[in-house]
């Protein structure tokens, strides 16, 4: 006999057996499952009598040690669909569900037809821990279901994206999908119907997109991003609110687990499903299949929003907490959380007057990131005025009034304080009959009138309409993949950049390798091109002087030192500068920081050491080094940015002192302490302020004439020692942008108010690999521009500049495509 399967089963010979089990339901509804059983509401019948076909062409390889034979195995599923087109529509059957495991071994093709052949007759879709590929996945969400219920728990989503028909949809599950990080801007428009939503124990982070996303459903009623222990469902746990159990029949599109109550010291261990599990009528799992699956894994280097990178990878809470939330340490694998408040009856206050009740807990299980987030439930509460319960907690008055309070003092709406979103051709109609009005009044001799608005209201008006209508802002690394003559082409390293201070199209950048690159940040070509030659190791330092333009001063760490004019360097047939008149400045050791002063005569180089060296650009010495200035190294040194004397240095000892050239900087003018060790300082455009970031998100502005506190940023901190935070000016003074080299977002804060307008979350195009903040620094020329220097936490990727612009939508940008290369050091420099 042959080692293939024996022959001697037709695929047509199953209409037999479906005709006969078709004629024996008499319920109402049909259940699929991997398990070989049919249910019905009314009556069940398991044709226990009868065996099938398939069964017995199973049975009977198994009898004769042989493997099934699959292209037989997919003619009996492929005649049991083409059966079913005809008979669920003469049938008595209203409705049926489906429900797929992983023990059943199907093609992804074939459950897509029995889906579609089913069509309007589908209630509930189950489809757990899916093997079945990029291409399922995508045409489920190209063409959408018919069905109430979607359960697509653990699926390989990267970023949801779904546009198909999803019109009779109520409950999305998508639970435990670890790949799950974001949401496309107009994902959820397809489910206007949409009541219940989970999304336990994803990799979703960002507050901002995730509500963008969330305010397109309309009948959005119960969310959940994690659940109480004893809740499968997403509706309030009454455990939580006291009341009796709710049937679970009564739950439109519910998952049909009905919610258990307990004490807190009553924590059953798990709970078992109360529907009985049914076999399925198209099940293979009951023989075994030898076959590999055909392995998926080229889905992880495309461009795809669907992620196959880590689909046998077990999915780990731990783990996911310190990729998403670095500094985690040992957090248990759940919250506890009071969730029985009661009204003080003794005070008259509306809004202050709740009080925590520790009669009944409920253990917060399977938390997505977003749920760490500062403030994360009043958000989520108050941006989503529909919602009812959120987590298994129901949402009352009270608590949606405290939601909108801590939402206001916490939260920018739209930027500038803008309470309402207005559309740009609106805007523009009203500067546009002002302008009219105000040279009409001029003409009559009248003085015009500003009628209060400063001479930024419209433009920062324009800014909130733009910024308010792109949750997802537009992302573009920049490209320095450069031609450089007799080198074919280069990939460069960027370590360090600054934007020109009087073009508004230049930009240069430092790299690992010790070159030093000018280039057209708007189109992406390279000006100038100045090697390493040896010299240079990481360049660290750079700075361009105002009244010099066409000159900057680049410091490496290994100390070399030396001023550049690019105007002056030789072309080569390409039209790329590739050397440069320069002068070499005596060297720095250890060198993280150069900056230059107001009047381009001298400049300050600062490193791991605890001195100042003071140089003179005219003649190339260096004047004098002030040693002993901290008691421990001197990470970034600024000289402020309208009075040449006067500086700023940032240490590791925790202080941030101001100095002045003109005393004969012995003393420091004044002495402001971090709690941690400070890593950058930098001037307000103005002078009028100081920004001092320390270790791990301490952000503070300072009043620079004597140092007082002004602001407090009030961000979460991770834990980590080595989350080196960077912070800087956006706007003017208006903004200020700051990123840690541990996390993937850069956060943008009001230099007024300190309240939160929005998280910038990098992510890798493809991989849905983090990327993680290195430097940064806000577009001097353009309001809601900056560029973020970021990295990659694989060792074997580059870091790479990438331009933000949050006036545009992620929506509308074109693919770029990775780059890989090595993680620099995230400890040095500004």
């Amino acid at each position: 006999m042959s080692k293939l399967s024996p022959p001697f089963i037709t695929a047509e010979s199953v209409y037999g057996d479906f005709r006969h089990v078709n004629r024996c339901v008499r319920g109402r509804t049909l259940f699929w499952s991997n398990r070989r059983e049919v249910r019905g509401n009314a009556n069940m019948v398991t044709p226990t009598g009868i065996k099938s076909l398939e069964d017995r062409y199973i049975d009977s390889c198994r009898r004769h040690g042989v493997l099934s034979n699959r292209a037989i195995l997919s003619a009996f599923f492929k005649a049991e669909v083409k059966k079913s087109r005809h008979q669920f529509y003469t049938s008595v059957i209203d409705a049926v569900d489906v429900r797929h495991e992983s023990s059943c071994i199907l093609d992804g093709e074939y459950v897509l037809l029995l889906l579609r052949a089913i069509n309007q007759k589908l209630r509930v879709v189950d489809i757990q821990d899916s093997s079945f590929g990029k291409d399922f996945l995508l045409d489920l969400s190209q063409r959408g279901l018919t069905c109430q219920v979607l359960n697509l728990k653990s699926s390989h989503f990267r970023k949801l994206n779904m546009f198909g028909e999803f019109m009779q949809i109520r409950t999305l599950n998508l639970d435990f999908s670890s790949s799950l990080t974001s949401f496309r801007e107009d994902c959820f428009t397809c489910m206007p119907n949409l009541k219940c939503l989970s999304l336990c124990g994803t990799r979703v982070a960002n507050l901002w997109t995730t509500s963008a996303a969330l305010s397109k459903l309309p009948s959005l009623v119960e969310l959940r991003f994690q659940n109480c222990m004893c809740c499968d469902d997403t509706g309030p746990c009454p455990a939580s609110s006291g009341e009796k159990s709710t049937d679970a029949g009564q739950l439109d599109g519910g998952l049909h687990n009905d919610a258990l109550s307990f004490d807190s010291e009553e924590i059953p261990n798990q709970f078992s499903n109360t529907e009985e599990v049914l076999r399925n009528l198209f099940s293979l799992n009951n023989y075994d299949m030898n076959d590999e699956v055909e392995s998926r894994s080229e889905y992880s280097s495309d461009d795809s929003e669907v992620d196959f990178s880590n689909r046998h990878h077990e999915f780990s809470l731990v783990e996911l907490l310190s990729d998403e939330i670095p500094g985690w340490n040992g957090l248990q694998n759940e919250m506890i959380f009071s969730t029985l408040r009661m009204q003080d009856e003794d005070s008259s206050s509306s809004s202050n007057h709740i009080s925590s009740v520790p009669r009944k807990k409920y253990i917060s299980y399977h938390p997505s990131p977003i749920c760490y987030e500062k403030h994360y439930r009043e958000y989520t509460i108050a941006s989503l005025p529909n919602l009812k319960v959120l987590d298994n907690f129901p949402i009352r008055k009270v608590d949606r009034e405290k939601a909108n309070i801590i939402f206001s003092q916490h939260f920018e709406y739209l930027p500038y304080k803008r309470k309402n979103k207005e559309s740009v051709v609106n805007i523009l109609q009203r500067r546009e009959i002002k302008a009219n009005h105000t040279r009409a009044k001029t003409w009559r001799g009248k003085p015009s009138c500003a009628s209060g608005n400063s001479q930024y209201f419209y433009s920062r008006s324009l800014c909130a309409a733009k910024v308010g209508s792109s949750p997802l802002p537009l992302l573009c690394p920049l490209s320095t993949l450069g031609c450089i003559s007799g080198d074919g082409g280069r990939n460069f390293r960027p370590r360090q950049f600054e934007y020109h201070p009087s073009d508004s199209s230049l930009m240069v950048f430092g790299t690992l390798d010790g070159q030093v690159v000018v280039i057209n940040h708007e189109n992406g070509n390279i000006i100038s091109y100045i090697p390493s030659l040896g010299a240079m190791n990481s360049v660290l330092g750079l700075c361009w002087l105002k009244k010099y333009p066409s000159k900057l001063i680049a410091g490496s760490d290994n100390g070399s030192l030396k001023l550049y004019d690019i105007q002056q360097m030789s072309s080569t047939n390409k039209g790329i500068c590739c050397s440069a008149l320069s002068v070499t400045f005596d060297e720095f050791d250890q060198l993280t920081s150069v900056h230059v002063n107001s009047t381009d005569e001298l400049f300050l180089a600062s490193g791991y050491s605890k001195h100042v060296a003071l140089y003179d650009i005219g003649s190339g010495r260096c004047l004098n080094v002030f040693t002993d200035m901290h008691r421990e190294h001197i990470n970034v040194v600024k000289f402020a940015n309208h009075s040449p004397s006067i500086f700023a240095t940032s240490s590791f000892d925790q202080d941030v002192k101001m100095w002045d050239l003109r005393q004969k900087p012995i003393r420091p003018c004044y002495t402001a302490s971090s709690s941690r060790g400070n890593v950058m300082v930098c001037f307000s455009p103005d002078d009028h302020y100081i920004l001092a970031s320390a270790v791990d998100n301490e952000v503070k502005q300072l009043l620079a004439v004597d140092g007082r506190l002004h602001l407090d940023f009030d961000i979460a901190s991770t834990g980590s020692s080595q989350n080196y935070t960077r912070s800087y000016y956006m706007n003017g003074r208006d903004y200020i942008i700051s990123g840690s080299c541990d996390e993937h977002v850069v956060r943008i804060c009001c230099a007024q108010t300190g309240r939160r307008l929005r998280d910038i979350s990098l992510e890798v195009k493809g991989s849905g690999a983090s990327m993680f903040v290195q430097s940064l620094r806000g577009d001097p020329f353009r309001d809601f521009h900056m560029s973020i220097l970021a990295a990659y936490i694989r060792s074997n990727s580059n870091s790479e500049i990438v331009k933000v612009n949050l006036l545009a939508s992620s929506d509308s940008a074109k693919e770029h495509p990775d780059s890989q290369h090595s993680r620099p050091s995230y400890s040095k420099g500004g």
